[in-house]
């Protein structure tokens, strides 16, 4: 089981490092349910936790309860299109302990942002080394990647030393922030409260701190890089190209549409 206890801040002069102090300016929590996968219970040897559902639902409802259980989500008013919030925090990048602030990045590079639940389980590292294993396609588009759980930085330099053959991560080419105070989880709205850990979400934030795209997965369901890959260059290219937008599916060096009645119709008449 990965440590939990918060440690002295050691930092480093890399110049990947960065720093964040959580900071949410939303207040007013919606709840919904959320089902995750039965298997995913037995990774920490969690508690099951007990269902408010109403006994008055269908017994359809009942049944389903029987195979897996409920967690109440955090969920606010969307961050798209909002600043996003900042945050201090320790990470471990290259086998050290940093600091990385959010803010440092502002006016100087993309970000994305993914939480994932937990060290040491099963999809998590398939997301983690897949996001490792791109960075340089992530890198040439000016974008640095944070991965963030609710792990101590302890839990999280012993998964980096641990070798892929055996369920470990081996060194990535970006930082692992620790949230063990779970304020930066709640800040983004991922925050699983009954179970102190966090779906998997993802932001992509620009380079003047607005979030620009964000998906959250249920925890039995990993994410796509090429996906996320492609999003990021969709925003860069319309960010650079105002006057256009992008249609579904849209891959760099296909045709953009324009956004009005008349300048549409030029990109409809050619598919």
């Amino acid at each position: 089981m990965a440590c939990s206890a918060s440690s002295t801040a050691l930092v480093s002069s890399n110049p990947k490092a960065a720093s964040i102090s959580p900071k949410s300016s939303y207040n007013s929590p919606i709840s919904q349910c959320l089902s995750l996968p039965s298997s995913f219970n037995g990774l920490r040897n969690c508690k099951p936790f007990v269902s408010r559902v109403p006994r008055s639902l269908s017994s359809r409802v009942a049944q389903s309860q029987r195979r897996r259980f409920t967690v109440r989500a955090s969920s606010e008013l969307p961050l798209v299109g909002n600043q996003a919030p900042d945050f201090e925090a320790e990470a471990v990048f290259d086998q050290e302990f940093i600091k990385v602030k959010l803010s440092e990045y502002i006016g100087k590079k993309y970000v994305i942002l993914f939480f994932y639940p937990l060290d040491f389980t099963f999809v998590c590292p398939t997301e983690i080394t897949a996001f490792s294993d791109r960075y340089e396609e992530f890198e040439k588009l000016n974008t640095e990647i944070l991965g963030v759980s609710v792990d101590s930085v302890f839990s999280h330099l012993a998964w980096v030393q641990t070798e892929r053959k055996s369920g470990g991560l081996g060194d990535l080419n970006y930082p692992l922030i620790s949230d063990v105070t779970k304020s930066i989880s709640k800040s983004y709205n991922v925050l699983i409260p009954d179970q102190g850990i966090a779906l998997r979400g993802l932001f992509i934030i620009d380079k003047e701190g607005v979030i620009q795209h964000s998906t959250i997965n249920n925890l039995g369901i990993g994410r796509s890089v090429d996906e996320t890959l492609r999003t990021l260059q969709a925003l860069q290219y319309v960010q650079d190209n105002p006057d256009e937008v992008c249609p579904a599916g849209w891959k760099p060096g296909e045709k953009s549409m324009k956004p009005d009645p008349k300048g549409s119709k030029e990109y409809f008449a050619s598919i």
